[in-house]
């Protein structure tokens, strides 16, 4: 059965009852059942760590032993996709199973998220699971309408859970990571020993000491994490319970450098993905089926032996995680062949008095990605013009500040290559964008207004909104009631500013 028609049957809401499109009701599943004999789930996830950077990918440079450890003891999955590039709205889906539009105010960064929407962590916790998390899980935003954060109780540690955890029941830890989100020590990467030469840089990228030294930099924070968990399978290991325990290693979204972080491409939306569990997983296996981060939730409450609440979009990787078929086959699961994603609002970027965002879909497949920019007008990665920003001094401000981004903008004009940077990174989009992955693997080259790709181009958009409809996406439904609605809920953070606003901070406060 096509994948749309599964969604449109799972989703029992009218179109009618959605507020410009999306109330969503809750689905209460009925009293979840438990197993005899439970695994534990820990959920690790890296902050801005993006698809290809591990060593198993065939990274040169980036160093990630654990990452490896669990993908060669398991699964390594070559396809996984979040379901948007930006913090808040990524973990969202992750914890409701959600696509990321179904969530009203948390489709957007810096967000609330509404408490009729279910978290795997609490059905679990009601299912007799002991569970909690530290540092990074939900947010960035407000949880204080929330009991309990959506995460659950957090702890300092791994080490502090386990000491104070029921050990008589399951245990479910999503170990959050605030590596490798910037700010960086500059210097770090090149210091830990790192050849800068070696570095493959995404060709949107100029070549430069300092672009590669600021990647670098990021390289040592996602070996940081890496080593972090590492340090936390030894502890499992040294109580007997690893091979009793789902490990799961991701990112939320990619790195947190120019083209990548809030945008729709691979280097944005692509995620390392591992997961290990040797009592149903062999080991050395390779997924080439396309999955998504909604899919965690599902999987986790299957693998609990709890019912999966009917509003959750994603699909368990039971199957995926059962397979014992020919390694080799292209595909597990026929619906399996694409993923479906996109972007509301990262920072509201745009110039006074837009406070909007820059609304994106997009529909990856083996062979292309399409992607549907609903607001060409706006600027897709915020306005350069920060002197007529709607945040004060906002600057390209859905890209985080960093080296990368001062280099890429201050060094525009030196070349046709530095020139040709600057525009993939921050110029304006058309409508439509389409990439052929073969021969275009960093989707650099838009064919979507190519007469040769018409037809392709057509198709795609047709599946693509098919299925944004079946699971009540407002974009596909009225995207001018959308753009009001996703930019009506207020925005809770501040925002990437320009060099001078801190040079300005610094002579107003020397005035007064």
């Amino acid at each position: 059965m096509p994948l749309f028609l599964k969604l449109a049957t799972a989703i029992a809401v009218s179109m009618a009852s959605i507020d410009v499109g999306i109330d969503v009701a809750p689905a209460c599943a009925d009293e979840p059942t438990v197993g005899e004999s439970r695994p534990n789930i820990l959920f690790a996830i890296a902050d801005d760590w993006g698809w290809p950077h591990a060593s198993i990918y065939g990274d040169p440079v980036c160093k990630t032993p654990t990452f490896d450890r669990v993908a060669k003891e398991g699964i390594l999955f070559e396809h996984a996709f979040i379901s948007s590039p930006s913090c808040t709205p990524s973990r969202n889906a992750i914890l409701t199973g959600q696509h990321f539009w179904r969530l009203g105010g948390g489709a957007n960064l810096h967000s609330v998220l509404d408490t009729k929407h279910q978290a795997f962590v609490h059905l679990l916790d009601r299912a007799g699971y002991e569970t909690g998390h530290m540092r990074k899980m939900w947010g960035p935003g407000d949880a204080s309408n929330w009991e309990v954060n959506p995460a659950g109780k957090k702890f300092k540690d791994f080490d502090q859970f386990l000491e104070m955890r029921d050990s008589d029941k399951p245990f479910c830890f999503c170990f959050g990571a605030y590596d490798p989100h910037r700010g960086y020590k500059k210097g770090s990467g090149k210091k830990s020993g790192m050849d800068l030469d070696e570095i493959r840089l995404f060709d949107c990228f100029p070549d430069s000491e300092t672009i590669r030294s600021d990647v670098a930099d990021y390289y040592f924070e996602v070996q940081r994490f890496d080593s972090e968990l590492g340090q936390a399978l030894k502890r499992l290991e040294e109580l007997g319970q690893l091979d009793n325990t789902v490990v799961v290693v991701t990112g939320d979204h990619g790195m947190p450098f120019p083209r990548c972080k809030s945008n729709l491409y691979d280097s944005g939306a692509r995620v390392p993905m591992a997961v290990r569990w040797p009592k149903k997983i062999k080991a050395n296996r390779v997924v080439t089926d396309f999955v998504s981060t909604t899919d965690l939730a599902p999987t986790f409450l299957e693998i609990a032996g709890v019912e999966i609440p009917k509003t959750m979009t994603g699909q368990s990787w039971m199957p995926l995680f059962e397979f014992s078929g020919t390694e080799d086959v292209a595909l597990i699961e026929d619906d399996r062949d694409h993923v479906i994603f996109g972007k509301e609002r990262h920072v509201p970027a745009q110039e006074a008095p837009d406070v909007g965002g820059f609304p994106m879909r997009a529909i990856r497949t083996a062979e292309f990605l399409l992607i549907e920019n609903f607001r060409p007008d706006r600027w897709p990665n915020g306005t350069p013009n920060y002197k007529q920003a709607q945040i004060p001094s906002a600057w390209l401000a859905d890209t985080d500040n960093g080296p990368t981004k001062t280099y890429i903008v201050e060094n525009r004009d030196k070349d046709d290559n530095h020139r040709r940077c600057y525009e993939l990174c921050f110029a304006k989009r058309p409508r439509f964008e389409l990439f052929d992955i073969q021969a275009d693997p960093e989707q650099l080259t838009n064919l979507a207004y190519d007469p040769e790709f018409a037809e392709v181009r057509d198709k795609l958009h047709g599946r693509l909104t098919e299925e944004l409809l079946a699971s009540d996406d407002p974009r596909a439904k009225d995207s001018a009631a959308a753009t009001k609605y996703f930019d009506s809920f207020k925005y809770l953070g501040q925002g990437p500013r320009h060099p001078s606003f801190k040079k300005q901070k610094r002579n107003s406060k020397a005035k007064n």
